[in-house]
């Protein structure tokens, strides 16, 4: 039986491991061609969150404001949020406009759908584009649960009946703009008809141009999410994801569309199933590019395997990505001790028990947890190996625990936007990475180590008539 954390009910916070639903939500909206966003709340909540976006991504991210003031708290924001969609209208002239509320506007009791549906209504006889509102606030759930109620409140919001075809509706996890373009990649070589979702390889790593556009190209068309019902199947990269916050249960329930539910493709097994199921969607065989990259993945295996046994690992991040790697971990003999993530996920931890059922040591699951507990456990487990995003570094900082960056934000080293870890090649490089880290770290530490095996004491040292104590202090 896998181990939970011994201390599970706590009233606080301390350093969260996770980020505010809205946030979340922000990212699905920019994987829609021509789509702006706008924050019905105060002007901070818009700032900080263009801040962590732009930083992690290295481009500029545009999201409006309703900028609720004082005076909004107390008497209402919906002429703000009215007023700041016409200025967006005018500036931006999208599409498509996701509309979503913070802290401040579901507590003062703002109805976000409502005032979309009025707004419409007062524009009616001119042009408006397709309004999204989905209620966000931050203290509703983390930053992925945002991110699957948004996907989910897409779908739900442009799909429409339709006659069915043979494309695949593929729906991915928060993921980098490079794993984007890798899963897509290998729709392409299996020759596979898709609409992909939220299709953010283009819109949050753009290639630079003299000539700035306020909303990048790419994205996936509005026209080809209103056919997702007439699919002929949905892969949904959403293993751990509830059913309700699930856009692939909503096509399956709601419009037929028959569900595959998996664990994002990093590593043998999840590559391997996922290839798998589009060869047999499809009847087209798996091409000798892909089965060369996988022989590739396991030559490098083989490379990494004596090293990789004495990695003992912390793991945290959204909840998609920590399933994803503890199979990558398993698969390659370093131990998951320490599997944590900042959002609530019941189906996290009973995937997670299945995975390390047959682990020499029982791993111990944080569910809804923040650093001071990762901190605290790291220390008692005997963590030689992070993997994470950039908020994990004071275990580097703190306890000089090597840190693989990876998961959303990296803030504090460029290229957030550029990390690959799908697919056999993504898997490649990320196994490469981790090895290279635990021998860095092994080298590091080499010396030391082997002083302290072959002399425990700590010997007394005299200079001239000067006793030294053992800590080396006059």
């Amino acid at each position: 039986m896998m181990k939970d954390d011994p201390n599970p009910v706590r009233s606080v916070a301390e350093n969260p491991c996770n980020m505010c639903m809205p946030l979340g939500a922000i990212i699905p909206f920019k994987g829609i061609e021509n789509c702006m966003v706008i924050i019905h709340g105060s002007q901070g909540c818009a700032t900080y969150m263009r801040r962590h976006m732009a930083e992690h991504f290295n481009e500029p991210v545009d999201i409006a404001s309703s900028s609720i003031t004082e005076r909004g708290t107390i008497y209402g924001g919906e002429a703000n949020l009215k007023h700041g969609l016409n200025n967006l209208i005018q500036l931006y002239q999208p599409a498509v406009v996701g509309i979503l509320s913070t802290c401040l506007a579901e507590t003062i009791g703002e109805d976000i759908v409502r005032i979309a549906g009025v707004f419409q209504e007062e524009q009616a006889g001119s042009e408006t584009p397709a309004m999204i509102p989905v209620p966000t606030p931050g203290y509703g759930g983390s930053h992925f649960e945002g991110y699957f109620l948004a996907l989910t409140g897409i779908v739900t919001a442009l799909a429409q009946p339709t006659r069915r075809h043979d494309r695949i509706n593929v729906l991915v996890p928060h993921i980098s703009p490079a794993d984007v373009r890798e899963i897509k990649r290998l729709l392409e070589l299996m020759q596979v008809q898709y609409t992909l979702l939220p299709d953010v390889s283009a819109t949050l790593d753009a290639p630079y141009t003299q000539i700035y556009r306020k909303i990048p190209a790419g994205g996936t068309v509005p026209a080809d999410i209103a056919a997702m019902p007439g699919a002929r199947a949905t892969i949904q990269f959403g293993a751990t994801v509830e059913d309700e916050l699930s856009p692939g249960k909503y096509l399956e329930i709601n419009h037929g569309v028959p569900l595959y539910n998996l664990s994002l493709p990093m590593g043998i097994v999840a590559c391997d199933r996922f290839l798998n199921l589009l060869e047999t969607l499809t009847g087209n065989e798996i091409p000798k590019q892909l089965l060369d990259e996988r022989g590739r993945l396991l030559d490098a295996m083989v490379d990494a395997h004596k090293y990789n046994r004495e990695g003992r690992a912390v793991v945290f991040g959204e909840p998609e990505m920590v399933y994803a790697l503890g199979q990558v971990l398993a698969e390659n003999g370093i131990t998951p001790v320490i599997l944590a993530t900042g959002s609530k996920s019941p189906r996290l931890k009973e995937l997670l028990l299945d995975l390390t059922a047959d682990n020499d040591e029982e791993p111990l699951i944080l569910i809804d947890s923040d650093f001071a507990q990762i901190r605290k456990h790291c220390a008692d487990k005997r963590i030689n190996l992070a993997i994470g995003n950039s908020d994990g570094r004071i275990l580097t900082e703190k306890d000089g625990i090597p840190l693989v960056r990876m998961g959303f934000p990296v803030h504090d080293r460029i290229g957030g936007q550029r990390i690959l870890t799908v697919g056999y090649t993504g898997t490649t490089q990320l196994l490469d990475l981790i090895t290279n880290t635990l021998l860095a770290n092994k080298l590091k530490h080499y010396r030391e180590n082997m002083y302290a095996k072959h002399f425990p004491f700590q010997p007394k040292t005299i200079m001239f008539k000067g006793e030294v104590s053992d800590d080396g202090q006059f």
